[in-house]
């Protein structure tokens, strides 16, 4: 007969209940561990974000986690890929099938996926403690609580506390500029707008000025036509006052590197349909202004050496930031989490050696995305080419 020590299952505290900590934990939980999430926020946060690429490794998680992907629309396909020009004219159309979803069905699917019994809110981390001896790590929260387990998964974001705790000399540095965005319901697209951007993939290129935009699942992951969302994203230069003055929302109080739907400040407004009349081709013009809430992020970069430290290791975001041009910081966090699962299933009595069989090749893919990131945000905003030498 087995003691209760054998049949104990591991237990992973996993840092962060945003999509690269709902990815991990259930995909741990598929590996045979007990999971559990804490999240400093205290209300759903599927109101965050706007579109996302889907690719293929998010699929590959929504399948493990036995999420029916065969049954229920992920996203919306897009046909061509129409690069315009500033007068309006198009440089180029391909016919690149493709899915977009957004970043609210991802999050309700997987969340949904996880359940609510072992998803904690209003857990703020303060300190991570290891106890070598016994392999252990317990995380303390602000509200005075403590959660002890074999692995503390940091899947935080770009401003990780378990980061700053563990890895304090690995910060995120601006890149130079940001990234403006915006949602229009489509049925509200303006005509010339629609009848130029509406199914495709549509790009635009201008001095300092790179946008994007296609459709999106609209309110309660709505697919159906007429219910969807316009998405747009256009990058622009913008100094550290510049950024620091756009991060400050109505209210005087500044948001650091990420402004919200519904706070940016009048004078910003103005300023965005003003550059948009002047830089950009009229279907882009036309949305960009018939958009009410736009919000903004800065671009930022991060690498890291090490993504483990005992038991503890960082995933997504957390560890690197890939600039937003590789569509590829949401796939890379489905990445990390299908390899810790697979590591810790091939080596279920030995997590050590797990952690240092999936540390390696995490590492590679975080800086090659890095890379191929920064390479092609310098180029497109600030027309540097990269060393090929």
């Amino acid at each position: 007969m087995e003691s209760a020590s054998q049949t104990e299952k591991n237990r992973a505290l996993v840092i962060g209940g945003s999509l690269g900590g709902l990815f991990a934990a259930n995909m741990l939980r598929k590996a045979g561990w007990d999971v559990d999430i804490y999240e400093r926020s205290g209300h759903d946060l599927d109101s965050r974000g706007g579109g996302i690429v889907l690719q293929p490794d998010v699929v590959k998680v929504f399948r493990q986690a036995g999420i029916d992907t065969v049954h229920i629309d992920l996203g919306i396909k897009s046909r061509d890929r129409t690069v315009f020009r500033p007068d309006g004219t198009v440089q180029s159309k391909q016919f690149v099938p493709q899915t977009q979803t957004s970043w609210s069905l991802i999050y309700t699917t997987m969340k949904q996926a996880f359940g609510e019994a072992h998803y904690h809110g209003n857990k703020t981390l303060v300190d991570v403690q290891q106890d070598d001896a016994n392999r252990r790590v317990t995380a303390r929260f602000e509200d005075g609580s403590e959660e002890s387990g074999d692995l503390l998964v940091g899947a935080d974001g770009n401003g990780s506390t378990v980061r700053q705790l563990l890895w304090p000399d690995d910060k995120p540095t601006y890149a130079g500029y940001l990234a403006w965005r915006g949602l229009v319901p489509e049925n509200e697209m303006p005509p010339v707008a629609r009848a130029g951007l509406h199914g495709d993939f549509a790009f635009a290129n201008n001095r300092g000025s790179h946008i994007l935009g296609y459709l999106v699942p609209g309110e309660n992951n709505d697919t159906r036509e007429g219910h969807r969302l316009y998405n747009w994203v256009w990058y622009r230069i913008a100094d550290e006052d510049q950024l620091r003055s756009i991060m400050t929302d109505t209210n005087g109080r500044s948001r650091g590197f990420s402004l919200p739907e519904g706070t940016l400040a009048s004078r910003w407004r103005q300023h965005l349909k003003d550059d948009a009349a002047q830089l950009l081709p009229p279907p882009f013009r036309d949305i960009v202004t018939a958009t009410k809430e736009p919000f903004a992020q800065a671009i930022r970069d991060l690498t890291v050496d090490r993504m483990v430290k005992g038991r503890v290791l960082l995933v997504g975001d957390a560890a690197f930031i890939p600039r937003p041009h590789t569509a590829a910081s949401t796939s890379k966090a489905a990445a990390n989490a299908l390899a810790l699962a697979d590591a810790l299933e091939e080596i279920p009595d030995d997590v050590d050696l797990a952690l240092e069989r999936w540390e390696p090749e995490q590492l590679a893919l975080g800086k090659f995305l890095h890379e191929r990131g920064t390479h092609a945000g310098d180029h497109l905003m600030f027309g540097i080419r990269p060393n090929r030498a």
